[in-house]
């Protein structure tokens, strides 16, 4: 019998190449040279996991994942660096925006390469591990800077470390006084479910507060084996939130975005963050507009649970930081205000007394 800790490896290959994706039907043979162009500048990784998935390569699955020609343009407002990481970036492997917490990228490495992905030009199969040098400088940065309290290893994706690597970093963070909690991005659990072991959990273990926030952005990636692997990760006491990026294709119906938040809170992962899509160059064709957006989560309110309920986020190009976008129910136009319910009636708010003692 398996064991479900440790599951037996699956022996298909990541397809990673033009060639593998036109001789397993996903992309035609017409595209190849466009796609070449592509595959210059972005990496393309689809493992068996997700490739099991799609139904289509223009299904919500596979628009995530298979190479597009519409990559090939570049909008006016796109940017190589969206949110501004380079510029706040003190030494390799660090970013540092706000005052109390910092990004530790310790590799550039994903199990699967999101065709949306913000940092799509620096990540890939070459992008490899910090070195151990560049690894001891960022740990040094993060140790005599005493008002961080909050590490968030991303990348890449930092469970695509070794447990050997993971160990040691997880470890050399929670020996550092003032970091209080470590948090860890991403995708592995619905991209490599099987990844999720025994030697895995164990590098995890910590006596600080250790999150895991899963990347998944449509309830079809909330397979068996990957709520299987959540519930190994939730087994060692580590709570699981979720970010999600709102996508053109693949969750812009009010019943996509639905069952993407209703498979999150039936796996006990608490949805977190809704991303604005970062205007990385090439992705203009996932781009869903903030009203349409603002527009969408109404049309969800009241018809799911509170703990479903996600904070829509833009992160200000240019590195400024992540501010909430709504929607907005309160209405200030006249004294003392009116409130919007879920279902569109107003509703005024009741005179109070700001003099009162």
């Amino acid at each position: 019998m398996a064991d479900p800790v440790n599951p037996p490896p699956i022996r298909r290959t990541t397809l990673r190449s033009v060639a593998q994706l036109i001789a397993d039907g996903l992309v035609p043979q017409d595209r190849a040279a466009a796609l070449d162009r592509v595959a210059d500048n972005f990496a393309t990784a689809i493992p068996p996991a997700f490739l099991d998935l799609i139904e289509t390569p223009d299904d919500p699955i596979g628009r995530q994942v298979v190479p597009s020609p519409e990559e090939l343009a570049t909008a006016p407002w796109e940017r190589y660096d969206p949110i501004g990481d380079d510029a706040l970036s003190p030494v390799p492997g660090i970013v540092h925006r706000y005052e109390d917490r910092a990004l530790l990228k310790p590799l550039l490495v994903c199990p699967l390469y999101c065709r949306f992905c913000f940092r799509r030009e620096h990540v890939g199969p070459d992008g490899g591990l910090l070195s151990d040098d560049a690894l001891e400088t960022a740990l040094a940065w993060l140790a005599s800077h005493p008002a961080i309290r909050e590490v968030i290893l991303t990348g890449g994706d930092p469970l695509m470390l070794s447990p050997r690597r993971l160990r040691h970093i997880v470890s050399r963070l929670s020996a550092i006084d003032h970091i209080e909690t470590i948090r860890i991005h991403s995708r592995v659990p619905v991209a490599d479910p099987r990844r999720v072991d025994t030697a895995m959990l164990d590098a995890l273990e910590t006596d600080r507060a250790m999150w895991i926030v899963l990347h998944a952005n449509h309830a079809r990636e909330l397979t068996e084996d990957a709520r299987a692997s959540l519930r190994r990760i939730q087994s060692r006491a580590i709570p699981v939130l979720s970010q999600s990026v709102l996508l053109r294709g693949v969750n812009d119906t009010p019943s996509s975005l639905e069952a993407l938040l209703r498979a999150f809170v039936a796996a006990r992962v608490k949805p977190y963050y809704l991303h604005q899509l970062d205007p990385a160059p090439g992705t203009s064709h996932f781009h869903v507009p903030i009203e349409e957006g603002r527009a969408l989560l109404r049309t969800l309110r009241g018809r799911v649970t509170g703990l479903a309920w996600p904070t829509y986020v833009l992160d200000i190009p240019g590195g400024a930081g992540k501010v909430p976008l709504g929607p907005d129910y309160y209405r200030p136009e006249r004294h003392p205000g009116r409130i919007t319910d879920p279902d569109g009636g107003l509703h005024d708010l009741p005179e109070t007394n700001p003099s009162a003692p």
